[in-house]
């Protein structure tokens, strides 16, 4: 992976040093327009051509369109400095437990609104999607769920539904996947861990009984019963996704405090992503973040809907 030799430096402060940063972490082989595709020749950069051009202004000769490094990707349209992108993405993926929106509106100097939402796009540039199976042959698979007492905005229900439910996969040594479900029924997890654990992987969980019937469909399934207080049996734990669940909560609930159910699931994006790229695995902090820009492209979020298609 290349990461911008101004990470640690000028990219924070130097407005030029930092979109020359994200053209490279964009297009590593040169630009590409994101209006129709073309590379190569067909790529004039017109920055200086004229006054009036901004730097990094690119033109197509193909579709006449003109671009600039932020267009088709989270930060379009943004009035904020890339400089401060770039710092607000190093700081969230360089802290384990999150870094709260309050802290960034007082560490940039902006408002928290707009901390806010520079906050929910950076989670959505760090959601990942279509990927593969985890495990595989010779691999284990843990998962569990656990319960995130009722979010702000979440109307009060009797019983367990006042509680948000969270299903998590963690495939040892490996990425994590979360989920925010309805409910710890066989209908709503069986079709989940369908899709995402290879059928060659060793499946480990606690008793419950919604793992039992899809348990069967995977190379082994073994259970540590905690109800009678047992942890560990040989190789056989969920000790791995407790980790995770660790993790997790202290961030919850000792920096982020509040959190609307409809934004969960862009809480639970961040915290997979760090968890899937953290140092035990060879990733540093540099190197988490130039991943999260990767996942700028093709990727809309805005106060209010628009034409375009938001993934």
């Amino acid at each position: 992976m290349t990461v911008p030799a101004q990470l640690q430096n000028t990219i924070f402060v130097d407005e030029n040093e930092a979109r020359k940063a994200l053209e490279q972490v964009r297009w590593p082989n040169g630009a590409v327009c994101p209006h129709c595709g073309v590379t190569g020749n067909g790529i004039v950069l017109v920055e200086g051509k004229k006054q009036s051009h901004r730097p990094g202004l690119y033109y197509c000769n193909h579709c006449k369109g003109q671009f600039t490094v932020t267009v088709g990707t989270v930060f379009e349209r943004s009035k904020i400095p890339l400089t401060k992108w770039w710092m607000a993405v190093y700081l969230l993926n360089s802290s384990k437990k999150g870094f709260s929106a309050h802290q960034l509106h007082r560490t940039l100097k902006v408002t928290y609104k707009t901390a806010w939402f520079m906050m929910h796009r950076i989670r959505e540039a760090m959601r990942t999607g279509g990927l593969g199976p985890m495990g595989g042959s010779g691999k284990t698979v843990e998962a569990d769920e656990t319960y995130i007492g009722r979010l702000e905005g979440q109307p009060a229900k009797a019983g367990s539904g006042t509680k948000n439910i969270v299903l998590t996969l963690v495939e040892r040594g490996g990425s994590a996947r979360s989920f925010h479900i309805d409910a710890t029924s066989i209908a709503q997890i069986g079709p989940i861990l369908r899709e995402n654990i290879s059928r060659e992987s060793a499946f480990m969980t606690d008793e419950a009984r919604h793992y039992m019937e899809p348990g069967r469909e995977f190379a082994s399934h073994e259970a540590v019963n905690h109800g009678e207080k047992e942890y560990v049996r040989g190789h056989v734990t969920t000790n791995t996704v407790e980790g995770y669940y660790s993790i997790f909560k202290r961030g919850m609930k000792g920096v982020y405090q509040h959190c609307k159910e409809k934004h969960l699931h862009r809480y639970l994006a961040e915290f997979d992503f760090r968890y899937s790229n953290r140092s035990a695995l060879g990733v540093n902090d540099g190197e988490r973040a130039v991943l999260a820009m990767k996942g700028i492209e093709g990727k809309r979020l805005t106060y209010r809907p628009t034409n375009r298609s938001i993934a």
